[in-house]
């Protein structure tokens, strides 16, 4: 019999431990908990030394960073922690576990790679119907959700159109000053790696302002990322 290795991520520890406890239950189920993102890194990172992958990644919708991008270094915000997870771990399916359904959240959920969106408080045999369904490859979703996951995604995809063609508008010089934006670096910074003066870095961001159609950089770096445009490499030599 084939086993199938689940791990539960939730800083709430009395939950997490009832959960991993039922599932454990199971035969075909082996599981265990983490408490937090690092916790949970260093418990994948460790099963695939070992040659003993997990499966299933369990994981609360409300457990910081893990579907929102966390306060970083130099002003960027590190990914959400279910996209390093899944980038690092290709063959994890995840399933979020979520105190209430809010289509906007499980929308994001998807769009970083998550499987499926089940309640908290469902039974054990929903769960493992999920975590079984996700394993042949199928998404799932709670019925009432769905009309509002669809709508969140059209919007999304709208969005995202539209940021990839002011994007498209820009310069190359002007792209690399935006990836530079979205890296957290200042005026100065960016002059430094691109050799240029202040006062150009100046103009090329009031551009690269005017061109996007927002007032503040805030805005900018948002519309960067939804077009898809990531950080220039800081350990990269400016050329």
């Amino acid at each position: 019999m084939q086993r199938i290795r689940v791990l539960v991520v939730d800083d709430h520890r009395i939950f997490a431990e009832s959960l991993a406890a039922a599932l454990a239950a199971e035969q075909d189920v082996e599981v265990m908990a983490a408490g937090s993102g690092p916790v949970a890194l260093r418990c994948l990172e460790r099963a695939a030394a070992e040659g003993r992958r997990f499966d299933v990644l369990l994981i609360d919708a409300d457990l910081s960073g893990a579907l929102t991008a966390e306060a970083g270094g130099a002003g960027d915000g590190a990914p959400p922690l279910v996209v390093r997870l899944r980038g690092l771990h290709p063959e994890l399916r995840t399933v979020v576990l979520a105190e209430r359904d809010e289509p906007r959240l499980a929308a994001v959920a998807l769009q970083a790679g998550a499987s499926g969106w089940v309640a908290k408080d469902c039974s054990l045999s929903r769960l493992l119907q999920v975590i079984r369904g996700v394993l042949r490859e199928e998404t799932h979703l709670p019925p009432a959700l769905l009309t509002g996951v669809l709508r969140e995604l059209t919007a999304s995809r709208k969005h995202r159109s539209e940021s990839e063609r002011l994007v498209a508008s820009l310069t190359p010089r002007e792209h690399e000053v935006l990836r530079c934006m979205v890296a957290g670096l200042g005026r100065k910074a960016v002059a430094e790696r691109l050799f240029l003066s202040p006062h150009t870095v100046r103009t090329h961001m009031q551009n690269v302002l005017g061109k996007l159609g927002v007032h503040s950089t805030l805005a900018a770096v948002a519309l960067a990322r939804r077009a898809g445009i990531g950080p220039v490499d800081l350990e990269q030599a400016a050329v």
